[in-house]
């Protein structure tokens, strides 16, 4: 058997969420390759996949800037265009990247293409090639309301393709703990969520426990890149330091050594996340993939929230009580100073944590869904 991944946006996210079950289907003896735009590749690669480039000549954030139906699409900074956004957006790399994938799958034809949430180029593709589509969650969340959006940006794609709208996978694979599944969501085969984060070698501090309590902040390579984003980091990073502490920042590596130049007492790194948030009493984070490193780990979590469109999946965890949600307008340094005394001074917080990933792992690992992967393609 052969399968195409396809992994889309460009955030690393997206490519440590397929990583776990790419590597299951490449060790029971399959062949499989990972499209992505070229600005990805390199984090595929650094995974141990064997990465393709697609859509040469472009950029996902240059494609925003092309001429298309709907002109350029804008970064939502109010929450009525969240939703307009990513579904423009994802739908865009879908268009730019499908002539590419055809030409790839013209050399080396798969028998099976998987994408992540929003990786629309994967159901096109199946379409075009009249092959098996599996949709694999890339996180936790649940929201509607993109689908809309991707569908007026595929418009000529669509049509050309005799589609009205994208297809329906022909299987969905979800990596959400089920007690956190929003009422009414559309449930998937469930699959337990591993890490598949880059690695590197590890220093002693990056896996054990220091004496004292250890909280951990991290917004994220690509948010951090922003620099209204690492003005808001140093912030958190400075108010945090009157915590009874210690303060731990993950960040890539430009980030870490301003950090590290700012706050001389505060350790900043790029360490695997699965790694480190074991060893930590809270972590503070955006949200998105982080939340499921921090739910299997069992690490209480203080997340500072930007999408209102994340808010029905935000509450959820909230009410289970494994975490703390800082909203948009609320998200202040003192804030989350006073959600971190909360989670650290309360036990409760560490308790409910633990029963999340209990939950998660009992869920199937990878290696066990791979067999409904071989019943697709057998089809």
């Amino acid at each position: 058997m052969r399968v195409l991944f396809i992994a889309a946006g460009t955030s690393p996210a997206g490519v440590f969420a397929l990583a776990p079950l790419a590597t299951a289907v490449r060790n029971a003896g399959h062949e499989i390759l990972v499209a992505a735009f070229d600005e990805l590749t390199p984090t595929v690669a650094s995974v141990g996949l064997p990465a393709v480039a697609v859509a040469d000549g472009h950029t996902t954030e240059s494609i925003k800037e092309l001429d298309r139906p709907g002109g350029p699409i804008e970064f939502p900074w109010s929450p009525e265009q969240e939703l307009p956004y990513v579904g423009r957006w994802f739908g865009r790399q879908a268009a730019v990247a499908l002539d590419g994938l055809l030409e790839l799958a013209g050399v080396w034809r798969p028998d099976l293409v998987v994408g992540g949430t929003d990786a629309h180029a994967a159901a096109l593709l199946g379409s075009r090639l009249g092959i098996p589509y599996v949709r694999q969650a890339w996180d936790w969340l649940h929201f509607d309301g993109v689908e809309r959006y991707a569908n007026e940006e595929l418009a000529p794609e669509l049509a050309q393709a005799g589609l009205e709208r994208l297809p329906g996978p022909d299987l969905f694979i979800d990596i959400c703990p089920p007690s956190l599944i929003p009422a009414g969501a559309v449930r998937g085969r469930p699959m337990r969520w591993v890490p598949g984060n880059r690695q590197r070698r590890l220093e002693p501090w990056m896996y054990s426990r220091g004496e004292r309590a250890r909280v951990c902040v991290t917004l994220g390579s690509f948010r951090t890149a922003m620099p209204e984003m690492f003005a808001y980091l140093c912030a958190l990073v400075e108010r945090l330091t009157a915590l009874d502490a210690e303060i731990v920042v993950a960040a890539n590596e430009a980030t870490a050594r301003e950090i590290r130049d700012r706050f001389p007492g505060v350790r900043a790194d790029w360490v695997p996340m699965e790694f480190l948030v074991r060893t930590c009493d809270a972590i503070v984070h955006a949200g998105g993939l982080t939340t499921l490193n921090a739910m299997a780990a069992g690490t209480p979590q203080v997340i500072v929230n930007q999408f209102q469109a994340f808010e029905p999946s935000l509450r959820l965890l909230e009410q289970q009580g494994a975490g703390v949600i800082l909203h948009r307008d609320d998200k202040s340094p003192d804030n989350t100073f006073d959600a971190c005394d909360r989670v650290l001074s309360d036990d409760s917080h560490a308790r409910r944590a633990r029963e999340l990933a209990r939950e998660l792992g009992e869920l199937p690992p990878p290696g066990e869904v791979v067999a409904d992967l071989e019943a697709l393609a057998r089809r």
